[in-house]
Order: structure tokens, then C-alpha cells, then sequence
């Protein structure tokens, strides 16, 4: 009866029940409605492009894709290894068949990939988006059944710009000692993203969209990017609008959640807006994230490679699979996408098969095969 009770709630929060007839979570908890209006699809095939990334990647790769195929999911795997180590200098990071399969295919699912920091090649990251032109990183942060945390109820979706901002890449020497590091906002990509986080707010009948920013200081490319925000809420009069300096926006999250709805910001802002978002439920390991484009999606674990516990079966599927999830229902598997993510919401609420970071004694193989059981 419990048990019943706490998975109406979620139905309510964050599951795949239309919330007031909006439609808010339809399209489930991790709120992809946006980036879709497709019809169920629950018989046709997909291939989806598979990146198993570094360290533990491959590990919970593998797991998601286990419980797909336990799921009966229809979905075709096409892998793609991305070995940095094996690049002559001047070679491209991530190969043109790999690019040309996620835009042939229109959907890939990608692990953690390791950076190295201060030095050596690219964020792969950073590659994939830009090659495949994934303009908007969408966070959907929702407290999980079962899992304690300091905060109860938190219900927020960061929306981050994700080709400009500091994240450039334009860096350089000007002299020894001295780095200068461009920081671009174009209104291009300011509209696309202020457009995108609106018409998600509408769709999924949200009642707010914050502007974080810091045009205090960078008066003219925050101001922008402020000046395109502005411009997109005056079509949407039934979705407020308000602005937050950076600062204020981590300051409140922090004391209260609620406060904030749909939060849509420049590169470098929600990098670390979403994580520390990810914090008040739980962490990146159980947070999702989907990255889209005009031609495709990519789904995608935010956590990093974790190489201490690497091949050891210990690592935490529950973010790549939860990622899966968004994936699934911008396909249009809905059935499939619910089916998993009530089987995962019973594994976490009963508490009993749980990884190490979320305080249990269980395995990756044991937390997969004990969500498998749960499946209808």
C-alpha cells in the first residue's frame, strides 16, 4: 500500500501521467515533450548510435543495454569506440562514420568520456556538440522515489545553451604569463535556446522561465543574451518571466528549490547550474541528460568516468539508463520508456539492491538483473 501510494506520487511529480491535462511529464519524468511531437511508435525499429565511453562507461553501456533487450525494446545498437589514445596529431577526435552514424540514425546514447584537465586534446564533449550541432543541454532534476536527500519535491529543468559561451574553445598565449580566453554570445544562438526553453515551458505547462545571467559585469554579452530572452517571452504572456544574476540563482537554489521552475542560461553557467542542481536529488549518477539538435539527439551519462572503480562492477547505471528513458519517448516508445522507468522507480524505492554511491552493498550486475525482474 505504501508502495502504491509513493508510485501515485511520482505519477503526479514526475512519471508519465499527464499532470492537470497539461501534459507537463507525458513524456516522463526526465520531461522530453518538448523536443517531440511523434506519435507512439511502439512498432517500429530504431538504431541508435552507441558511444560506451571511458572507464566505467562500457560497464553501464552494457547494463542499459540489457535491460533493453529484457524490455523488448526495439532498438538496434550501432557501436562506435572513440580511442583518443590511437589519434595521430591534427586527426580528428571522433571519426566522420562515427558523426554520420548519429545524424543517419537521428538518436545515440552515450557514456561518460574522460577530458584531460589543463592539457591534451578536446573535451569529446565538447566535440560531439559541436559537430553535430547539439545546441541545447536540457536537465530535467526531479527528486527520485526512495532516495534521501536534503531537499523533498525538487522539480527544476535547466535548458543551457551548449555551442558558445566560454565553452568557445577560442583561447590563447597573448604573452608569458598571460591567457586570454574569448568568451562569444551571438543572437543566433541566443534566440534558438531562449525559443527552445519557452516553447518547453508552454508544452509542458510550466508556469516560469528564469533568465540566468551576470550583465552586471559582462554588460554586453550577458545583455545580449538578456536582450533575446526578453524579445522570445513577449510571445509567451502565459509563461512568466523573470532574470537572476548567477550568483543569486546558486544562493536560492540552494534554500529552496521550489523557487525555481525552467531555468535557461549561456554555456558556462549551466554547466554549473545543472550540476549543482543534480545535487539536491541525489548527484550526476542519477541525473539524465539530453542534448538536442536540428538533426538529432543525443542521450547522454553527465558523471564522470570514475577509472578508481572501472571494471570492478560496481558503478551506478541509473543516469545513462535514465537518459535511455528520455530517448525512448522522443522516439515515441512510451510503453517501453514507462516500463523501465517504473521497474527502476521499484528497485529504488524498495531500497534493498542498491549500488555503493547510493549507500548499498550491490553490484552494477545485481542493481540491473534486480530492475530487469521488476519489468512487466
Amino acid at each position: 500500500g505504501a508502495l502504491r501510494q509513493r508510485s501515485a506520487l511520482c505519477g503526479r511529480m514526475i512519471a508519465s501521467a499527464e499532470v492537470r491535462g497539461s501534459g507537463r511529464y507525458v513524456d516522463g519524468y526526465m520531461g522530453m515533450r518538448a523536443l517531440s511531437t511523434s506519435t507512439p511508435a511502439q512498432n517500429k525499429e530504431f538504431t541508435v548510435t552507441l558511444f560506451p565511453g571511458d572507464g566505467i562507461g562500457p560497464e553501464i553501456s552494457d547494463a542499459v543495454v540489457r535491460i533493453f533487450e529484457a524490455a523488448k525494446v526495439p532498438v538496434r545498437w550501432e557501436t562506435h569506440i572513440i580511442d583518443v589514445q590511437s589519434k595521430k596529431p591534427g586527426e580528428a577526435l571522433v571519426s566522420r562514420e562515427a558523426l554520420d552514424s548519429v545524424l543517419r540514425n537521428g538518436f545515440g546514447l552515450k557514456g561518460p568520456m574522460a577530458t584531460p584537465i589543463g592539457k591534451g586534446h578536446r573535451s569529446l564533449n565538447l566535440t560531439l556538440r559541436k559537430e553535430l550541432a547539439l545546441y541545447a543541454n536540457v536537465r530535467p532534476c526531479v527528486s527520485f522515489p526512495g532516495v534521501k536527500t536534503l531537499y523533498s519535491g525538487v522539480d527544476v529543468v535547466t535548458v543551457r545553451e551548449n555551442t558558445e559561451g566560454e565553452y568557445s574553445g577560442l583561447e590563447h598565449t597573448v604573452a608569458p604569463g598571460i591567457v586570454e580566453s574569448l568568451k562569444v554570445i551571438t543572437r543566433s544562438a541566443s534566440m534558438r535556446i531562449a525559443e527552445y526553453a519557452f516553447k518547453y515551458a508552454s508544452d509542458h505547462g510550466r508556469k516560469r522561465v528564469t533568465a540566468v545571467h551576470k550583465a552586471t559585469v559582462m554588460k554586453k554579452s550577458d545583455g545580449l543574451f538578456l536582450e533575446c530572452t526578453r524579445e522570445v517571452a513577449e510571445k509567451y504572456p502565459h509563461v512568466q518571466y523573470d532574470e537572476l544574476l548567477i550568483d543569486n540563482a546558486a544562493s536560492f537554489l540552494v534554500a529552496d528549490p521550489s523557487r525555481m521552475d525552467v531555468m535557461v542560461m549561456p554555456n558556462l553557467y549551466g554547466d554549473i547550474i545543472s550540476d549543482l542542481c543534480a545535487g539536491l536529488i541525489g548527484g550526476l549518477g542519477l541525473t539524465p541528460s539530453c542534448n538536442i539538435g536540428e538533426s538529432c539527439v543525443l542521450a547522454e551519462a553527465v558523471h564522470g568516468t570514475a577509472p578508481d572503480i572501472a571494471g570492478k562492477n560496481l558503478a551506478n547505471p541509473t543516469a545513462l539508463l535514465f537518459s535511455s528513458i528520455m530517448m525512448l519517448r522522443h522516439m515515441g516508445l512510451r510503453d517501453h520508456a514507462a516500463n523501465i522507468e517504473q521497474a527502476a522507480f521499484k528497485v529504488l524505492h524498495e531500497g534493498t539492491v542498491r549500488t555503493g554511491d547510493l549507500g548499498g552493498k550491490s553490484t552494477t550486475s545485481e542493481y540491473s538483473a534486480a530492475i530487469i525482474e521488476a519489468l512487466n
